[in-house]
């Protein structure tokens, strides 16, 4: 890793190293396939899937019984591991769900706060250089806690399983009661989501109000071409950590939590942000050993030697939290002295894992919390998937005559004031005598 000397400099988050992505120009290429599915439908989605995947499936739409057989074939140890994660992910994301508020602003005028779910939502599953059935708890479980009657899930065709998707994300579909599942990847699959098709072997996979789920540049591409026709949960980039770490940091696990985001893909930001330069040795030193001894050792460096990844050495703690908060992580990580306290001074981040023991392969899987989060920096004014995520808040306005009696002056000033006279009028022709 290229180690980035930032001491003594005024500090600006472009110092920081960051995926370099174009999806501006993915939008372009894919904008083709969006439309081809929009018009051609099914036949468009497996003709990109064969051309893309090298696979065609049998059906577009997954059987009930490739799915239960995907369930009685999986591993128990992984059946019980993704049961504790759906529990855990219940357990955090039941309390994120919202109540009807009701404001009585004056005597007789009343404004509800309504908290409706969307209709129907299409939940995408990665399925590239790995498989996520963790994925599908974290986007299924909190559009069923928020409500949200009509759940379809998407993944790339497997040409090792028949053009099925992998079978453990089946099993986690069905452990989760999720009957519609779709054998489709990348930008076809959020255009089948959006436009809908009829499906040959009988019924139609109806468009959706709302695509969410982590992928790739494509699928990113595809959701920002189509956002409008539905709405989405944000264009997800390469994934990325950054850690504030100081000289009470343990340098193995700094170097663990490095490789482990590196692990997902070549185009993977691993970032550290430290003002120990013994700690720089000491993490690069165990780098070179950590490296070489795991399985995917070739993405890995590859990802740690891009120019996405690299350590910031910086002249105190103050500018590292300076830093991150500029910089606005997917993952950011404390490994510092009074962990807590740094982190209660972090404003932008998608989730962030406090001391030693709280390290984001935890989150990826079996804290509770959501690993579907912002990325490129969008943290700073988006959040992660959620209950939330589904919901609509809808306000209903229940005024009596009374009431509006008593606040139609206000209303006629600040239609006048606006030259809208007949917005003024609506209210005025309510208070005549009759």
């Amino acid at each position: 890793m290229r180690v980035i000397d930032l001491r003594g400099r005024e500090l600006s988050a472009d110092l920081l190293p960051r995926p370099e992505v174009d999806v501006e120009a993915a939008t372009a290429i894919v904008r083709d396939i969006v439309n081809d599915v929009a018009s051609r439908g099914e036949v468009a989605v497996l003709d990109a899937g064969e051309r893309l995947d090298g696979v065609r499936p049998a059906s577009l739409r997954v059987p009930a019984s490739a799915m239960a057989d995907a369930l009685a074939g999986l591993d128990p140890d992984v059946r019980a591991a993704l049961e504790t994660a759906i529990e855990r992910v219940r357990t955090v994301h039941t309390a994120q769900q919202r109540t009807e508020t009701t404001i009585e602003v004056s005597p007789g005028g009343f404004v509800t706060q309504r908290w409706l779910p969307v209709d129907r939502v299409g939940l995408y599953v990665p399925g590239g250089r790995a498989v996520y059935p963790s994925s599908v708890v974290m986007n299924v479980v909190p559009a069923q806690l928020a409500g949200v009657v009509s759940i379809a899930v998407s993944s790339p065709p497997q040409p090792e399983f028949g053009g099925l998707p992998h079978p453990s994300i089946l099993a986690a579909c069905e452990l989760l009661g999720v009957e519609e599942v779709y054998a489709a990847g990348g930008a076809q699959a959020v255009a089948l989501f959006a436009h809908g098709a009829d499906l040959s072997a009988g019924g139609r996979c109806e468009p959706v109000s709302m695509v969410t789920g982590p992928g790739n540049i494509w699928v990113t591409a595809a959701k920002r071409l189509l956002k409008g026709r539905i709405g989405i949960d944000s264009e997800a980039g390469p994934t990325e950590i950054l850690i504030i770490a100081d000289d009470s940091a343990v340098p193995s696990f700094v170097a663990a939590d490095l490789i482990s985001q590196a692990e997902h893909d070549v185009v993977a930001a691993s970032v550290l942000v430290t003002d120990s330069t013994e700690l720089v040795t000491a993490v690069l030193a165990e780098l070179e050993v950590a490296v070489a001894a795991t399985k995917h050792s070739g993405r890995i460096r590859q990802a740690l030697a891009g120019v996405q990844s690299g350590i910031a050495l910086v002249d105190d703690l103050a500018s590292a939290v300076e830093l991150a908060n500029m910089y606005a992580a997917e993952h950011l990580e404390i490994q510092t002295a009074e962990a807590a306290e740094v982190a209660g001074r972090i404003r932008n981040a998608g989730a962030v894992f406090v001391g030693d023991f709280s390290p984001v392969s935890l989150g990826d899987y079996a804290a509770g919390s959501n690993h579907v989060l912002p990325t490129g920096g969008c943290a700073c004014h988006s959040a992660g998937l959620s209950v939330q995520t589904f919901l609509r808040g809808v306000q209903v306005i229940d005024y009596s005559r009374a009431a509006l009696t008593e606040i139609a002056p206000t209303v006629l000033a600040l239609s006048a004031a606006e030259d809208l006279p007949a917005h003024g009028a609506a209210v005025a022709v309510r208070l005549l005598d009759r």
